[in-house]
């Protein structure tokens, strides 16, 4: 009876400590994996049997396949991730929007503003120049070219936008279900009680990739299954994922289930970036763009209109500009064909340049809610700056953090290769030693036998 438990025993052991061989084997070939989570062998003391009046041990075995995660630090990461990804596609978003207005530099707008009324200046000190009014059909030009392509740049970048906002929705449903699944395989094999540590390292990068795309709230039930909402609206649980579509009204684009008649409340990660930019900051810079280009038109026009050509005869009620669509300013085609239909004479005279001088004053003139053209130009550069650098500091900052948690979990939840081959040395010793028991009771059993 007792050379019969000893060889338990020692069969149990080598069975446990190859277990813990394997596992440790398996965390070092996963070293250089950054998405995997360290596994642990956890063990435990047989149940002890009464024999003779005394309870008597019979081994070890492995109680569990611990997944060394530590909750509070993936909370941490996700919630930080949204932050992060949020802020830097703003930079991003908003750095290519600083680029296309170039300022300052002289193909810069503002430039171009203060050409096109300095021409109408040096036109009213010489008014019968035919060169200096062609000066003043040039920088207009210059000025129209540039706005149309930032106009059309403007509109290009929106439609990248929602198209990239497109995409996204569609990986994210693609994760969504994915969880789903994976939530249903994670229950069955925890009904068998087996575990499922590669199941959960899967699940868990899904769901940190979800939240570095939009604000996400993920919840566990009692067996494990994750559920997931997003901004607000629920996503995903261990039955079912919903499908989200990109909608677009009014202008405005969301993140709203298929068939469903609320849309997520989007706060975070690249998807917020994305909607924000599509939806309020591409449509507020172009919206002060055209006040300001409409504003110069209807000024120039206003004055111009009321001025005399050196034509023959004289013509005035002439608009300089035939008006303002999709960031053009399309130039009277008379004056383009003869621009001594330009008319700056207040009396008639063709020596007279006073229109023109009360052209080149709408510079200075407050014509736009009581600012200058330049002025509120000057406002929408300084508030892409300000923005631009408000997203710089948000994203570096939180890069920071997010750094810290990495290295905070890598540093409880990744493989050391060090404390590996210490626990092979341990285990082999162990295995080594089960074995040897074996020799002893195998060399037991024959002393009993050659006595009988």
């Amino acid at each position: 009876m007792g050379v019969s438990r000893v060889f338990d025993i020692a069969r149990r052991s080598l069975s446990v400590y190859q277990k813990a061989l394997d596992a440790t084997s398996h965390n070092v070939a996963n070293a250089s994996n950054k998405d995997y989570t360290r596994q642990q062998v956890v063990f435990g003391a047989e149940k002890s049997e009464m024999n003779g009046g005394f309870m008597w041990g019979t081994g070890v075995r492995l109680t569990e396949m611990l997944r060394v995660r530590d909750n509070l630090t993936d909370v941490q990461i996700r919630t930080t991730n949204q932050k992060y990804y949020s802020s830097n596609k703003q930079s991003q978003l908003i750095g290519q929007i600083e680029q296309v207005f170039a300022e300052p530099s002289d193909l810069g707008m503002s430039n171009l503003i203060t050409r096109f009324f300095n021409s109408w200046q040096e036109l009213s000190v010489t008014p019968n120049s035919i060169t200096l009014r062609q000066n003043v059909i040039q920088t207009a030009q210059q000025l129209s070219s540039k706005n149309q392509s930032i106009n059309q740049y403007l509109d290009q970048m929106r439609s990248d936008v929602k198209a990239e906002f497109g995409d996204n929705v569609k990986m994210l449903n693609s994760y969504l279900k994915e969880i789903q699944g994976l939530n249903s395989q994670i229950f069955e094999q925890s009904t068998k009680g087996v575990a499922a540590n590669e199941l959960l390292d899967r699940r868990d990068l899904l769901i940190d990739k979800v939240s570095t795309m939009t604000n996400i709230n993920v919840a566990y039930d009692s067996v494990n299954s994750a559920t997931i909402s997003i901004g607000g609206v629920y996503a995903v649980d261990r039955f079912t994922a919903i499908e989200f579509t990109a909608f677009e009204e009014d202008g405005r684009i969301s993140l709203k289930p298929l068939g469903g008649q609320v849309s997520a409340m989007l706060s975070g990660g690249e998807m917020s970036a994305l909607a924000d930019t599509f939806s309020n900051k591409i449509p507020k810079y172009m919206g002060t763009l055209d006040s300001v280009m409409s504003a110069l038109v209807e000024s120039v026009n206003g004055i111009h209109s009321k001025g005399y050509s050196i034509t023959a005869p004289q013509k005035t009620g002439v608009n300089f500009f035939e008006g303002y669509s999709d960031g053009e300013l399309k130039i009277n085609q008379d004056i383009l064909n003869d621009p001594r239909f330009i008319a700056i004479s207040a009396d008639g005279n063709s020596g007279n340049g006073d229109i023109a001088s009360q052209l080149a004053a709408l510079s200075t003139n407050k014509i736009v809610d009581g600012s200058t053209l330049l002025e509120v130009y000057a406002n929408l550069i300084s508030e892409i700056g300000n923005e631009k650098s408000t997203a710089d500091y948000l994203s570096e900052s939180n890069k920071i953090v997010l750094d810290k948690l990495e290295e905070q979990k890598s540093s409880y939840s990744g493989v050391s290769i060090d404390e590996e081959m210490t626990n092979i040395i341990k285990f082999q010793r162990s295995y080594d030693a089960s074995a040897k028991l074996v020799k002893i009771a195998d060399e037991m059993l024959q002393t009993i036998i050659n006595m009988v």
